[in-house]
């Protein structure tokens, strides 16, 4: 399978990094990544994605894995847009695969493109357990745990430690490699997570879903083809919210994947990538 890093410039000259997959005459996919993750948080839906004839754009968002720290610390709703509609640009209207931060990211681009009279940046949109309103409490759980060490750990296993402890339905993993994708190493000797603390300030960081008046109106603007997938044990989704997004936007199609959280691709991605692919095929 062909695969290759590629390189894009978004908002504030910031260097974005991503892995294609596949080939880039097959249709376009861009998948965004939730906040605090990297472009390797998929669990292999790119890959899968590419073996079933889509060209799969896994990216880092700004400050995330390989992509720059924005240089005046901006992780603004406004250049996530921006960066957004960069990739969108590159990969020429692609599908947006959003989990989480990413589907905020796609939701906030489509629905001000549309308030300002613009055709929408990507052909379609997939929300990963992320809607026009959010559980509090699950979301102050996610900080919590992003803002939770901020002086690092001393190995990879104290760092295993924390995430079985924040996501206790998962096995903890024997081989670590994967998790190290995911922290850097600093001069001091310690791992810290692959993201730029900045993105967690209060006056620079993205808007989430509990801000509820402004993702309502966005997602009444939607025109292009959704799909929401919830994981059934989330607590950032609520089965009420689902219901409302469905009647907030009347063309969405919605999948429930059973035994899977908040982070669906990674905790089941055997049942997140079938329902991706059909409803990308069917475009």
């Amino acid at each position: 399978m062909r695969h290759e890093t590629i390189h894009c410039t978004g908002a504030n000259g910031v260097r974005l990094v991503a892995d294609a997959y596949g080939e880039s005459s097959d249709p376009h996919v861009l998948l965004l990544h939730g906040g605090g993750q990297t472009r390797h948080s998929w669990g292999g839906t790119a890959a899968a994605l590419a073996g079933e004839g889509f060209y799969a754009v896994s990216a880092d968002l700004r400050g995330h894995g390989e992509s720059d720290w924005d240089p005046t610390g901006d992780y603004s709703m406004a250049v996530m847009r921006a960066d957004t509609e960069a990739w969108c640009d590159v990969l020429d209207r692609p599908a947006l695969v959003g989990a989480s931060m990413g589907g905020i990211t796609g939701m906030w681009t489509e629905g001000t493109r549309a308030e300002e009279g613009l055709e929408p940046a990507s052909s379609a949109l997939v929300l990963v357990d992320i809607a026009h309103r959010s559980e509090a409490a699950g979301v102050q759980r996610i900080i919590s745990f992003m803002t939770g060490n901020p002086e690092g750990f001393a190995s990879l296993d104290e760092a295993a430690d924390a995430v079985a402890a924040y996501m206790p339905h998962r096995p903890r993993p024997k081989n670590l490699d994967g998790l190290a994708r995911n922290l850097r190493l600093g001069d001091d000797g310690r791992y810290r997570w692959h993201w730029d603390p900045a993105f967690m300030s209060d006056e620079r960081r993205p808007r989430s879903s509990v801000h509820i008046d402004i993702f309502v109106e966005h997602a009444k603007r939607l025109t292009l083809p959704v799909l929401l997938v919830r994981g059934r044990m989330s607590d950032v989704v609520s089965e009420e919210t689902v219901r409302e997004f469905l009647d907030l936007v009347p063309q969405a199609q919605f999948v429930d994947v059973q035994d899977a959280h908040h982070m669906v691709a990674g905790d089941r991605n055997d049942a997140f990538t079938p329902p991706v692919v059909a409803f990308l095929r069917s475009l």
